[in-house]
C-alpha cells in the first residue's frame, strides 16, 4: 500500500490554474498533490550574446524553491551568494525540456525565461515544473502570436514529465515524498505530446533495477504523461 492510498498506476490530483501572474506574458500554477510549483514566463526583445545576429530565439528557464517549501526553513540560495548544484542541473533541465519543442528560428530574436518557484515541495518538484512551465510557455508564445512577434508556428508540440519509481517492490507512478524518501529506484521521465522522449534520469537508490522493472517505469511515464498532455491541452482551452 503507498503512503497516500493510491494504486501504483494512479497519479496524485493534479491542477493547472492559468494567469496567476497577471504582469508577466504567461503564468501557471501547477499542483501535483501538495507539491505546487507557480511558472511564470517572460518575453525579453534580446538574446544572450552569442546568438545575436543569428536570427533565432532562446528558452531558458530557472528554478528556486521558497524558504518554507519543506518541513524546515531552508536558508534562500541568494543569501548563501551561489546556486546549489541541484538547482542549476534542475534549471537546466527545464530550459532542456522547453526547447525541445519550440522553433528557435520561428520565435525570432526573443529570449523566453521560465521562472519556476516552488512554493510547496512534496516529492517531483522538477517534473511539475516542467509540466507547469510548458502552459505558461504557450500563453506567452500565444501573446507574441497577437502582436505578431513570431516568425512562424514557433510552438511544435506539448511537453511534460513525471516522476516513477520502485517503491517496496513495486513499480509506481508520481512519487510524493514519503515514496521518493524509501524508493529503490527513483527516475524522472520527460516526453511530448507525441510521445518522444526528451529526457530519461533513473537511479537505483537502494537495490539496482533491472531491464523488466525499466521497461514497467517507462510504460507508467507514457501513461501518466498521455494525461498531463491532456491537461495541459485542456487548461489551455484545446
Amino acid at each position: 500500500m503507498r503512503p497516500s492510498g493510491r494504486q501504483p498506476a494512479q497519479m496524485r490530483a493534479v491542477t493547472l490554474e492559468r494567469n496567476i501572474a497577471k504582469k508577466a506574458e504567461g503564468s501557471c500554477l501547477v499542483a501535483f498533490g501538495d507539491t505546487r510549483v507557480l511558472c511564470t514566463a517572460s518575453v525579453e526583445t534580446s538574446v544572450p550574446s552569442w546568438l545575436r545576429g543569428k536570427g533565432q530565439g532562446w528558452v531558458t528557464a530557472e528554478y528556486g524553491m521558497l524558504p518554507r517549501a519543506t518541513g524546515s526553513r531552508t536558508r534562500r540560495e541568494a543569501s548563501a551568494g551561489k546556486q546549489t548544484g541541484r538547482t542549476q542541473e534542475i534549471q537546466r533541465l527545464i530550459g532542456r525540456s522547453l526547447r525541445a519543442v519550440v522553433d528557435l528560428e520561428a520565435l525570432g530574436e526573443v529570449q523566453v525565461t521560465l521562472d519556476c518557484d516552488v512554493l510547496e515541495a512534496d516529492g517531483g518538484t522538477r517534473t511539475a515544473a516542467i509540466t507547469g512551465a510548458y502552459v505558461a510557455l504557450a500563453d506567452a508564445i500565444r501573446w507574441m502570436e497577437e502582436r505578431k512577434l513570431t516568425r512562424g508556428v514557433a510552438l511544435k508540440d506539448n511537453v511534460a514529465a513525471i516522476s516513477c519509481g520502485i517503491y517496496r517492490g513495486t513499480p509506481v507512478l508520481d512519487l510524493d515524498y514519503l515514496e521518493d524518501v524509501e524508493a529503490e529506484t527513483d527516475a524522472n521521465f520527460v516526453m511530448t505530446g507525441a510521445g518522444k522522449f526528451v529526457e530519461i534520469q533513473g537511479t537505483a537508490e537502494g537495490a539496482p533495477f533491472d531491464r523488466a522493472e525499466l521497461d514497467a517505469l517507462m510504460g507508467l511515464a507514457e501513461q501518466g504523461i498521455g494525461e498531463l498532455a491532456l491537461m495541459q491541452k485542456a487548461a489551455l482551452g484545446g
